[in-house]
């Protein structure tokens, strides 16, 4: 089966420590967001883990564990975005990140490494010319490292708007232009480009928009066939194979201004002063009344055809 990490937190850029501990404790317990004294409890075992899936704003603190996950497949994306400290106040120089991604790309293979350029904002600074821009000179930094990057464009939802009101959706208008001309630099570059929940609307240009995060990605990465049964995807929108996050919401120290996953400053630090990286939760630890479900696991590898009984 598969293990998620990344829709609700940046595990590998803050929380690597806790993620180490718990592959060599074998466990992992999660609370659900909406009912917190219900927790998942999931082994972490490469027998029954066919992959992990990572999505990162900062891979550099992993880069030096990597052999710790060598027994278990894995996917990753990193987030490489053109924005400055005003709307991504704690994400690292993108020059470093251009590098971390290189060498991950290096160390784990360029099939099991892909690129997110998302999500595209327009503001008087951001503007689709500047997007232009800068997107040619990272998928030209990160050509031959990846053969995949995703875009989206910004979903105001209200959580969003909390910590940035003045936010905007891009033009109807203007979404078919810049995407076209992105789907251009990103073949050139040696990429297909996908789109996350954006449904066909680029399509006509070029762009995959199958989904982003689909089954035949983790296939791709571990090289192997996964009979994995069927599931709804994040939202109605969304067509990837998602689920079995082990993240929570509201713990990530990047700041982001357009972050979906995060609800106020305040509240992300007071989860994060709960967090100890001995305990089987992210956050927190076991409380009274908390009903733990061992979730039934097995690998969804397709067993090797044998010419014997």
């Amino acid at each position: 089966m598969i293990i998620n990490t990344g829709q609700r937190t940046d595990i590998p850029a803050f929380y690597g420590r806790w993620f180490l501990n718990r592959l060599q404790a074998g466990f992992v317990c999660v609370r659900n967001p909406y009912n917190p004294s219900q927790v998942s409890r999931y082994r972490l075992s490469p027998d029954v883990v066919d992959c992990i899936g990572f999505c990162t704003k900062n891979p550099l603190p992993m880069l030096p564990h990597l052999d710790r996950l060598q027994d278990y497949g894995q996917y990753w994306y990193v987030s490489i975005t053109p924005y400055g400290r005003d709307l991504e106040p704690n994400v690292p120089d993108k020059h470093l990140l251009l590098d971390a991604f290189r060498q991950l790309s290096q160390k784990v293979g360029k099939l099991r490494v892909g690129w997110r350029y998302d999500p595209i904002l327009l503001t008087d600074r951001y503007t689709p010319e500047y997007h232009l821009r800068a997107f040619r000179t990272m998928a030209e930094a990160l050509a031959g490292f990846t053969d995949t990057v995703v875009i989206s464009f910004v979903d105001c939802y209200p959580k969003v708007l909390q910590n940035f009101p003045e936010l905007q959706a891009v033009p109807r208008a203007v979404r078919p232009q810049l995407g076209q001309e992105l789907v251009r630099i990103a073949a050139d570059c040696g990429m297909g480009l996908r789109t996350c929940a954006e449904g066909d609307e680029l399509a006509p240009y070029g762009a995959d928009c199958s989904g982003c995060m689909k089954l035949s990605d983790y296939e791709r990465a571990i090289g192997k066939t996964l009979l994995a049964p069927k599931r709804k995807g994040a939202r109605a929108e969304c067509a990837c194979y998602l689920g079995c996050d082990i993240g929570g919401y509201s713990t990530c120290r990047h700041f982001c201004r357009y972050c979906y996953a995060n609800g106020s400053r305040q509240e992300v630090l007071a989860k994060c002063r709960q967090h100890d990286p001995e305990s089987p939760f992210l956050i927190g630890n076991y409380q009274e009344g908390d009903q733990i479900h061992d979730v039934p696991q097995k690998s969804w590898v397709e067993p090797e055809l044998s010419l014997f009984p």
